[in-house]
């Protein structure tokens, strides 16, 4: 049983959602706007939180980014159209757990559910047993493995440079693996979830007493690392005054937990990744010049899923194996027509987001091979559609009407005169834009 809440605009969406996990056992409360989404988080302590992108007074990235949310140990679960995958993708980096998009498939969304509620901790990550790196067979994969063996055996600090969901963890975990402090830990920590407060305490540790609600004394990843490799994914968020005390803690091999007048060695190896353009920052004064120069002393780029050509047929069968493993099914592959969509599609969440709609498709398909069928409906339409200019007002117009007739359609399960009635037309005219957008209704 988790303890859920539900920030959904959408009353009648939201009431479907509550009514399904309810009857799966879980307690759940729902808030509909920002300011009942924060007003719930500071009266409640949720594990999970369903959270609708587009609110009626700001997003969900605004609750996000609430310093309430922070202290609680909540994964947040995205809930969005398909064509904010961008948007999402961005809510991980800000400390999302993962996104699942609209119509919310009850089966997928068991799925994730569980997936969340067996992670313990959002921000600290050890290493799994079974995390594997795909190697690729295309010229900028086979320069991306020929750096990592180079560079693994060596002390030198590593920065992952690449867009998000294109493998960066992976990537820092492979080099751990081929290091000499393989035996030891790899601790990873997500920094963009991290405030100030939080990412001091989580870094460094803290005594009991050291600040309100400080109840026990906490070791600090540095210490928790200790022999192995401290992995500091999307560095580029952690405030200036962790910077310094990041530099000093690099530079000196020690920490000093708050609150505590005594240091302590540590001895890890420093690996970090960014999305983010760090020079940029450090001209722009937000990031330091020294920090950066530290961390920096060997950088791997990693490419976007698109341009891997290739080497997207090994990551669609690693994929399907592996949901196959957790799923318990049997699927050897996917259909002609949906292979031509994938090296078409343009992959904005890159390998995460590939894994994510290979496991739905998975979860979705009964038979050996993945359909059409078990690919979110928006995805084809973003293949199949041409692409209009952002300033082609009519296009964007249309486009949102088409969006508004199918989501209405499938509230209604489909029933015309009920959603001509919601959508303030006449049946004729319904049946006009559905000819009009070639419409499966």
């Amino acid at each position: 049983m988790a303890h859920i809440l539900i920030i959904e605009d959408d009353l009648t969406f939201a009431g479907i959602l509550r009514g399904f996990l309810e009857k799966k056992g879980h307690v759940v409360a729902a808030a509909h706007n920002v300011k009942e989404a924060n007003t719930s988080l500071q009266k409640q302590q949720y594990d999970i939180l369903l959270l609708d992108y587009r609110l009626p007074d700001g997003t969900g990235l605004d609750v996000l980014q609430n310093s309430t949310l922070q202290e609680h140990n909540a994964q947040v679960i995205m809930m969005t159209s398909f064509n904010d995958v961008r948007t999402a993708v961005n809510a991980m980096r800000m400390g999302a757990y993962d996104y699942i998009t609209k119509p919310v498939n009850p089966d997928e969304l068991l799925m994730i559910l569980q997936e969340a509620l067996q992670k313990n901790d959002k921000t600290v990550q050890p290493a799994p047993s079974g995390a594997e790196f795909v190697e690729g067979t295309s010229a900028a994969a086979q320069q991306i493995h020929d750096y990592i063996k180079l560079i693994a055996p060596t002390e030198m600090s590593v920065i992952i440079e690449g867009e998000s969901g294109t493998g960066k963890e992976q990537a820092a975990r492979k080099i751990h693996q081929l290091s000499k402090r393989s035996n030891g830990p790899f601790v990873a920590i997500d920094c963009g979830a991290l405030s100030n407060e939080l990412a001091a305490s989580e870094l460094f540790g803290h005594i009991k007493g050291a600040f309100t609600g400080a109840l026990h004394n906490h070791k600090g990843q540095f210490e928790v690392a200790r022999g192995g490799t401290l992995f500091l994914d999307e560095v580029g968020n952690l405030s200036y005054e962790i910077q310094v005390k990041l530099l000093r803690a690099i530079q000196e091999r020690i920490v000093q937990p708050l609150g505590s007048n005594k240091q302590v060695q540590v001895d890890v190896r420093i690996i970090t990744a960014t999305n983010d353009d760090l020079l940029g920052s450090v001209k722009a004064g937000r990031f330091r010049e020294d920090l950066y120069h530290r961390i920096n002393e060997f950088s791997i780029k990693l490419p976007a899923l698109k341009d891997r050509g290739q080497d997207m047929e090994l990551f669609i069968t690693h994929f399907i194996m592996q949901a196959n493993k957790e799923l318990d099914k049997h699927v050897t592959g996917i259909a002609d027509d949906v292979r031509k969509l994938f090296y078409n599609y343009d992959w904005p969440g890159n390998l995460r987001e590939l894994k994510n709609i290979v496991k739905r498709a998975v979860l979705l398909t009964n038979s050996a091979t993945i359909g059409m069928d078990a690919l979110p409906e928006e995805m084809v339409i973003t293949v199949e559609q041409p692409v209009h200019p952002a300033n082609d007002l009519k296009a964007l117009q249309e486009m949102s009407e088409r969006e508004m007739i199918i989501k209405t359609l499938k509230e209604v399960k489909y029933n015309k005169s009920k959603a001509a009635k919601l959508l303030n037309i006449d049946r004729t005219t319904l049946y006009y834009k559905i000819s009009k957008y070639n419409i499966e209704a």
